[in-house]
């Protein structure tokens, strides 16, 4: 497997010796595949990787990570992978030859270098709007890291290097609630790999850490960064009691404030820890807190002095400053009550005018009038009532729409405001969800013998209860045969049905095709002998009766007058009823009673 996989980093070697330089970075990518070959045991890989900072990959790696990442060939995901391939490269890596060159210059300068590389992601992505770039670049964040650990954790000596750079500190001290509970785990790793690093580094690292996680405390509600905080301070007070002193020294409120907002958030077990151990410390440290208590007095003491004499210094120039303020009132006053006057001026200015436009209105009506005659002026006075009313409904209408609008114009304005701020809690909510973790697995507990037997005692009881209906092999035959003959007089039933169904649309066919024949005939005089067939029926007793009815009513018109003198009242195409009647019951018409 190590003489297969040297071949390997010489062809890749050689491939970035000669390509160019916008080529290089995807050709460093393939350094992760060779050294996750499964083939390789512990002293391969140990061998690979000399081989790689050998052939000088492992710099070229640094070099790229110190460019721009957005001109990269696949941009931050690119620089991010890296960063990964360049952890790992170095991680296993003992150097016998010129170590000091490797643990004193290269390994700080690849620690600074993930560094920056993690605080342009991290402002990416505070910046970021779209979901999609957020996750992406968050990603990549996390990416960065976790290969920032891994390096620490190769690396014990870097834990007090990484926690000393300026560029942890600036990305530790951030609003941004995902990627400071990211920095707050690196910190956590930190002190688990090193649990003298806080002791290593100086007082201004330390107090700066420090104040950053209490500030945390005190400026945010949110449960996953109060967990983070807390763990990482009871993790600090279990290392040293030096730093549980510090703790209750520099930060007084400390207890007030992990008592009042954060006890049943959902790490209560965590925070009585370490309310515990900053009590005890407390009740340790009477004696000292009254030597700090009157040093505090003196200092108070010593500043109000301090501040009252600043002020009697500075007393002739606020009197100034309060005449000034004085005389700058009064003119506002002043300019309020001329504009005032000014206004009621020309308020009364208008009305006047409004007044004599209206007495020359009313002068032009009168000379109108005077000439209107006498017969015309209810009509003119009419005329001009109605352009009156029209004009006022005009401006009436006109003042209502405009009012309207702007109603509307302020209901659109809180209906668009409305959705805005549903759709950034609806995002929130989403956002929520997805990092809420599933709650583990537990599988069902199984039944004991005891309870296996009560449960098959309630069955037979009420199996007892209620015993299955049983039915002899007569009754099941019988119960067959009377279902056949009701299936049978059902299908039976159901033809005749079908039957007169068909009949009924039959008749009714032919009684609408009747009726749009009688609807669309031509009149007597426009009749043709083809007209005529039409109107044969087919039926013999139908035709007979139709011409006996046609008979009847001719005769019935050439009766004489002093016949028809008991229809004066009847109309001229009635023929009575009784004689119709006498011929329509001598004949039967076939049908279907």
């Amino acid at each position: 497997p190590m003489a297969a996989a040297e071949p390997q980093v010489l062809a890749l070697a050689a491939q970035v010796a000669e390509s160019s330089e916008q080529d290089i970075p995807l050709l460093l990518l393939k350094l992760k595949g060779i050294l996750s070959s499964p083939s390789l045991g512990y002293e391969g890989s140990k061998k690979i990787k000399q081989d790689i900072y050998d052939y000088g990959l492992t710099q070229y790696c640094l070099l790229v990570l110190k460019q721009d990442h957005s001109r990269l060939r696949g941009g931050w995901a690119t620089a991010a992978q890296l960063a990964e391939v360049l952890s790992h490269c170095c991680v296993g890596l003992e150097m016998k030859e010129d170590p000091e060159e490797f643990y004193k210059e290269f390994l700080p300068s690849a620690v600074d270098n993930l560094l920056v590389l993690g605080k342009r992601l991290q402002a990416r992505f505070i910046r970021a709007i779209k979901d999609k770039e957020k996750q992406d670049f968050l990603h990549w964040f996390q990416t960065v890291t976790d290969a920032i650990c891994w390096l620490f954790g190769g690396h014990i000596q870097l834990a007090a290097s990484v926690l000393q750079n300026d560029r942890f500190l600036q990305l530790l001290i951030t609003d941004d609630v995902e990627t400071a509970i990211i920095m707050m785990s690196v910190l956590h790793n930190i002190l688990r790999i090193n649990s003298s690093v806080l002791l290593q580094v100086d007082k201004e690292t330390l107090h700066s850490v420090l104040d950053e996680l209490v500030y945390k405390l005190s400026s945010t509600t949110n449960p996953a960064v109060g967990s983070a905080v807390t763990k990482l301070l009871l993790l600090v007070a279990k290392l040293c009691k030096q730093l549980v002193q510090l703790l209750t020294a520099r930060y007084k409120g400390l207890k007030g404030l992990l008592n009042e907002q954060w006890t049943g958030k959902g790490f209560d077990r965590e925070l009585n820890q370490l309310l515990d151990m900053l009590y005890l410390e407390q009740s340790n440290g009477k004696g000292e807190m009254q030597k700090q208590h009157q040093a505090a007095c003196t200092i108070q003491a010593v500043w109000r002095g301090f501040q009252t004499r600043k002020r009697l210094k500075k007393l002739p120039q606020a009197v100034i400053t309060l005449q000034r303020s004085f005389r700058a009132k009064r003119e506002q006053e002043l300019q309020h009550l001329t504009k005032q006057k000014e206004d009621e001026a020309l308020k009364l200015q208008m009305q006047l005018q409004r007044q004599r436009a209206m007495r020359l209105f009313h002068e032009r009506q009168l000379a109108l009038l005077e000439r209107v005659h006498a017969s015309q002026v209810n009509k003119y006075m009419e005329e001009m009532e109605e352009k009156s009313a029209l004009t006022i409904q005009r401006f009436w209408r006109g003042y209502r729409a405009r009012r309207i609008f702007h109603q509307q114009k302020k209901s659109l304005k809180e209906y668009k405001a409305a959705v805005i701020i549903q759709r950034a809690a609806c995002k929130f909510l989403e956002k929520r969800r997805r990092r809420r973790p599933l709650p583990p697995w537990k599988e069902p507990k199984g039944l004991t013998d005891e309870q296996r037997l009560a449960l098959q005692q309630k069955v037979d009881d009420y199996i007892k209860l209620h015993p299955a209906s049983q039915m002899s092999e007569e009754m099941s035959k019988e119960l067959h045969m009377r279902a056949q003959e009701k299936l049978a007089q059902f299908l039976l039933r159901s033809r005749l049905d079908q039957r007169a169904a068909q009949r009924r649309e039959t008749l009714l066919a032919q009684v609408n095709t009747d009726v749009e024949l009688l609807m669309n005939a031509p009149g007597l005089a426009e009749s043709t002998g083809k007209d005529v067939g039409v109107f044969m029926s087919r039926s013999v007793p139908v035709a007979t009766k139709a011409r006996q009815s046609h008979n009847t009513m001719l005769k019935y018109c050439r009766w004489p007058w002093w016949k028809k003198l008991g229809d004066e009242f009847m109309e001229d195409d009635v023929v009575p009823d009784d004689a119709l009647n006498t011929e329509l019951e001598t004949l039967f018409i076939g049908g279907r009673k």
